[in-house]
């Protein structure tokens, strides 16, 4: 039977209830454990993938095809655990899942209600997520007090009683702040007193704090803060402020957290073994070299909107001791004030998105990239964005354009398709009537490599498995006509949809229907980013001898 770790959160939002849950799976997994990763979010949606980057931040898209929250990209970049379906559970989710049942008469007339239905079917759900892994980390979103998360909270409440708190460890993680300047400031436990108050009147008695500080708490303090939780002196944790994420595994394992979840579990393990975590960080501690990146997106404004890609880059600086800079530029600017803000660039990358806005200066950061032999990375609409200024701008398409930005255009070199294959759904159809949830081409699937390809020699291998998050694709009507003018197809899917475009006059300009991004790690990396900082840092190289002699 599976172990459970519950991780709750109170005070404030955002304070690092994902990187905490999965860098507690990332020690307990380096003690021999199998670990599985379980986010439970309040809101209503059936999933985030029609929310607004703005206000959720980047969709995650895990390997069977589902829009995921962000905290699952954590769990994957720190735990080799892959998730999936049973792995993020929403408010609507459930109760469309209650309601369906409500609807085909399973409750046998009974009047469905919050408890034991819904409360019944979180509980169901986790068990799912668990998976049959020796520990099942389930990380409740929001923060304790919000009327939203209070059925997930009673849920598990429930499910500690019917397991056997033997079996349950709750770890909550609170904000200790410091009232006035660091130096002379006092450190204030009330909050974190009344937060466990809150959750003690839930029926929770948390068995670890996590407190998020600036620097480790006193012995005074965290006396305090034992005493008045009931909560052990030993299980008081600081979760200290990190200048890189990837230390927080060690920091957490050199105050013992995963000693103290280990024995009140009643596991026998052997000692954590953090080699992998420690080379991380000295890699990024240690660069012998720095580049800088303009990323050129439309909604750079949230950093959480590109946070997959942000660490797949970081991933690539780490597989080539590069320092990576990254210049978050808004393409709307570039189509109002030119293409001055990527000078100096040693290489630009061109994002996923949806949309109109700011398309055009995101193909004039092509046209830049193309014409002056900087390292290019277009990934989904940046692939797209590719084709349509190698179309306008190279084939003398007039108007080149994809139907999702303007559907009388006379070069549709981008179109929607209206049937395809799905590994896991099977055969679908869509067009643009469909409802926008769950319409896309999702998740991981083949992608073939051409021999004497940039790609096949980056990733060795003649097939390969990418996740994918889109509507539209390469109209193959145009192929030839790319092909004579001089773009070359790397990577096609099994059936024959366009995957990977290179330009082989270039001297690195690569660009993938896919997502490559969501499959990076900080221990293995990622090939297509590994290749990139390295393109970047060579066409960087080139340009000293130049600018030395200016």
């Amino acid at each position: 039977m599976s172990r459970f770790v519950f991780v709750t959160g109170g005070v404030v939002s955002s304070l690092g209830k994902g990187i905490s849950a999965a860098s507690l799976g990332a020690i307990l997994e380096a003690r021999g454990l199998t670990i599985s990763m379980v986010k439970l979010d309040p809101y209503i949606n059936v999933d985030p993938g029609t929310m607004s980057p703005f206000q959720h931040g980047e969709v995650f898209v895990t390997q069977d095809g589902t829009e995921t929250d962000l905290d699952l990209g954590h769990y994957e970049r720190f735990v080799r655990t892959i998730t999936g379906r049973h792995s993020n559970f929403t408010t609507g989710r459930i109760y469309e899942r209650v309601i369906a049942k409500e609807r085909r008469g399973d409750y046998l007339g009974a009047t469905v209600q919050v408890i034991p239905h819904i409360t019944d079917e979180i509980k169901r759900s986790i068990k799912l997520g668990a998976n049959e892994a020796d520990v099942c980390m389930v990380e409740i979103g929001g923060t304790v007090g919000d009327i939203e998360s209070l059925p997930f909270l009673e849920a598990i409440r429930q499910l500690s009683v019917e397991l056997g708190r033997s079996n349950c460890v709750f770890m909550h993680l609170t904000l200790v702040p410091v009232v006035g300047s660091l130096e002379s400031g006092e450190i204030k436990t009330k909050p974190t007193q009344h937060s466990v108050k809150e959750l003690r009147g839930i029926g929770i008695q948390p068995d670890v704090l996590l407190c998020r500080c600036k620097h480790p708490l006193p012995e005074e303090q965290r006396r305090k803060i034992a005493l008045f939780t009931n909560v052990e002196e030993r299980a008081v944790i600081s979760a200290l402020d990190a200048d890189d994420i990837y230390k927080i595994p060690q920091l957490l394992k050199d105050q013992g957290l995963d000693d103290i979840v280990v024995s009140k579990l009643g596991l026998s393990v052997p000692p954590t073994d953090l080699a992998e975590w420690r080379q991380v960080v000295a890699a990024k501690a240690n660069p012998d070299g720095q580049v800088d990146i303009a990323m050129v997106g439309k909604y750079v404004q949230s950093r959480d909107s590109y946070i997959s890609l942000n660490e797949a880059l970081v991933h690539g600086g780490l597989k080539t001791r590069t320092r990576v800079n990254i210049h978050y530029i808004e393409s709307t600017d570039l189509e109002q004030h030119g293409t001055h803000a990527l000078q100096r660039m040693d290489a630009i990358l061109v994002p996923g998105g949806f949309g109109e806005r700011g398309v055009e200066g995101k193909i004039a950061a092509v046209r830049h990239a193309r014409e002056n032999g900087i390292p290019y990375l277009g990934l989904c609409l940046g692939m797209q964005i590719a084709v349509i200024e190698y179309g306008r701008n190279v084939l003398g398409l007039a108007d080149a354009n994809s139907t999702e930005f303007n559907r009388a255009t006379p070069h549709p070199v981008i179109a929607m398709i209206t049937e395809w294959q799905d590994g896991v759904h099977g055969s679908q159809r869509r067009d643009d009537r469909s409802n926008l949830g769950g319409t896309m081409r999702l998740g991981a699937q083949e992608v073939l490599l051409g021999a004497g390809t940039r790609a096949r020699e980056l990733w060795g291998r003649d097939a390969i498995f990418e996740r994918h998050r889109h509507r539209y694709e390469f109209n193959n009507g145009y192929l030839d006509r790319y092909r004579q003018a001089g773009m070359q197809f790397a990577g096609f899917s099994r059936d024959e949809l366009v995957e990977i475009v290179e330009l082989p006059a270039h001297p690195w300009f690569m660009a993938t229907q896919f997502h490559p991004e969501f499959t990076s790690t900080p221990r293995d990396g990622h090939p297509l980013f590994t290749g990139f900082i390295r393109a970047a840092r060579a066409h960087r190289a080139a340009q000293l001898p130049a600018a030395a002699g200016a």
